[in-house]
């Protein structure tokens, strides 16, 4: 019988709508005043629907949010694991704690788990190190605003496929936990940190790439520059822009002579920005009013995704509004070559599959590459 840990992080992705750069510390709080709805149950739900069912798997889950609620969709037997503490417990039914992450994965580890999957981002992963280091091996379903470790699956499904191999009898391997400063980055600063390593089953085309260290070439800053004097010669003053987070668009602002939140997004039109680091709220309103616009978006990192990670604000709704063929792609030439295939996780498969296919990237100055975009 195979021994399969499942936590939750209740509270993971609750700021990325709401233009929020995570959930950690009083996040969470804010995130709930603006409006902000769970992501991590849907998140669990997806990965669970897509796992082989197994009759003679023991699932040791978390209780209440963090595992229980999702008693239904399990196949096999289940029993729960420990309790939350009493600050988890204080702070709400839909609430957790760090020190419940890292309790109950011991709790597993000592329970025979052969295997522990974790629903949460970047700050989720950090709590599976300090608990269980390279003990047991992991597999992490992304919902975070953060999901920069490649500790992490390309999505909820690619998750579950991940556990089926595991349970099949897949090696495994090492795998980087990275976080953000979620204090630098609401200040417009991007300064990651790299922890340490969790094991996973050893699949490439199933996880996440580690993001890019922060190397700029003069090549690339060249590049960049290119792309953005080529995209401003050709910009419509009665097109509302919005402008997506990462350092291949900020040149287009500098270009324009506005000023850029450079992790988050800007809405530019006739030349003047007219509002800046928006949320989804603030996103929707404005195409109430802009009946021509347009989203510029960049893959972020390393992890070569358009969509579902650091630009969340870009929701679902956001993107089909504005539709497919009113996406601005750039890239510099560099990065396309080393992401290969670009990649969307919106968390609506359906958009997903609408997103995927050919699309023309800009890599310089009246230079495009056609390049594949793949749902996860």
């Amino acid at each position: 019988m195979i021994k399969i840990g499942l936590i939750v992080n209740p509270i993971a992705g609750m700021g990325g709508s709401v233009g929020l750069k995570g959930t950690d510390g009083d996040a969470v709080v804010q995130a709930r005043l603006l409006g902000a709805t769970p992501v991590a149950p849907d998140r669990t739900e997806a990965f669970l629907a897509h796992l082989r069912p197994r009759a003679d798997a023991l699932w040791l889950v978390a209780p209440g949010p963090m595992g229980e609620a999702y008693a239904a969709s399990l196949t096999g037997q289940m029993t729960v694991i420990g309790e939350r503490t009493p600050q988890g417990a204080a702070a709400g039914p839909a609430s957790t704690t760090a020190s419940d992450t890292r309790r109950l994965a011991r709790l597993m580890v000592e329970s025979g788990a052969d295997l522990i999957v974790f629903v949460g981002g970047d700050g989720t992963a950090r709590d599976l190190l300090d608990a269980v280091g390279v003990s047991v091996p992991v597999v992490g379903v992304p919902a975070g605003v953060k999901v920069y470790s490649s500790a992490f699956a390309l999505s909820p499904r690619a998750a579950a496929e991940m556990v089926n191999a595991f349970d099949a009898g897949t090696d495994v391997t090492e795998a980087e936990v990275l976080d953000i400063d979620e204090v630098a980055f609401r200040d417009n600063r991007l300064e990651a940190r790299h922890y340490g390593y969790l094991l996973v089953p050893s699949i490439q085309s199933l996880r996440q790439p580690g993001k890019e260290g922060a190397r700029v070439t003069l090549d690339s800053l060249e590049g960049k520059r290119d792309i953005a004097a080529s995209f401003v010669e050709r910009i419509d003053a009665t097109t509302l822009y919005l402008l997506g987070p990462g350092t291949t668009v900020q040149p287009i602002s500098e270009a324009l002579g506005l000023p850029k939140t450079l992790l988050g997004i800007d809405a530019v039109y006739g030349g003047e920005v007219v509002a800046m680091d928006l949320n989804e709220r603030r996103i929707l309103a404005l195409l109430a009013e802009y009946p021509k616009r347009k989203i510029v978006v960049t893959p972020l990192g390393g992890n070569g995704f358009l969509f579902g990670r650091g630009n969340k604000p870009f929701t679902p709704e956001v993107i089909r509004r504005v539709g497919r063929a009113h996406i601005v792609v750039v890239a510099t030439e560099h990065k396309v070559q080393q992401v290969g295939a670009l990649l969307v996780d919106t968390g609506d498969s359906e958009l997903d599959a609408l997103l995927a296919g050919y699309i023309e990237v800009q890599v310089g100055y009246d230079v495009a590459r056609v390049v594949r975009v793949r749902a996860t």
